[in-house]
């Protein structure tokens, strides 16, 4: 049976995560995570576990939990575009900021960059593609969130 720290961690996790939807079983026990606005947790136990300790039977009863999702607000525009330089996708693909989820970003706000600097990784059909920034500059904003699906074309950072 799961203890309450455990789906706490998990719900945390799942959260901030890029997966969508997650299902993990344990000594016969179920979780079922999937994200949506309003997203609810299924847990699973069975009715020995419920009932009795010593009853024999394996059905289980379904519990939803009401999980807190917040939703993310579209990145603010810079103030003043016109000295600004745009680094966009030259794919359409899913926008990933470091080269693995326990790595730390190629760039953030306030970098300084050159022309060969790897700034993001698109990936389109299981190819992850390291796009460079292909100017110098200083990283004044980043217009897309880690694992967002990009457009060809689409703005993904603002250099100054």
């Amino acid at each position: 049976m799961f203890k309450i720290q455990e789906v706490r961690e998990l719900i945390k996790l799942i959260d901030n995560s890029n997966i969508d939807e997650f299902e993990y079983t344990l000594d016969g026990a179920t979780i079922r995570m999937k994200k949506q606005i309003s997203t609810a947790l299924t847990y699973e136990a069975p009715r020995s576990m419920i009932v009795e300790e010593k009853a024999a039977a394996t059905e289980s009863i379904p519990v939803s939990v009401p999980v807190s999702v917040p939703v993310q607000e579209a990145p603010k525009a810079a103030t003043s575009e016109d000295n600004l330089h745009k680094i966009t996708s030259p794919m359409v693909g899913t926008f990933y900021a470091s080269p693995s989820p326990d790595a730390s970003a190629y760039v953030k706000v306030g970098d300084r960059i050159s022309a060969d600097t790897v700034v993001c990784i698109v990936e389109a059909m299981k190819l992850f593609n390291e796009i460079e920034a292909e100017v110098e500059g200083e990283i004044v904003e980043i217009l897309v969130k880690n694992g967002q699906l990009v457009e060809y074309g689409q703005p993904l950072f603002l250099v100054r």
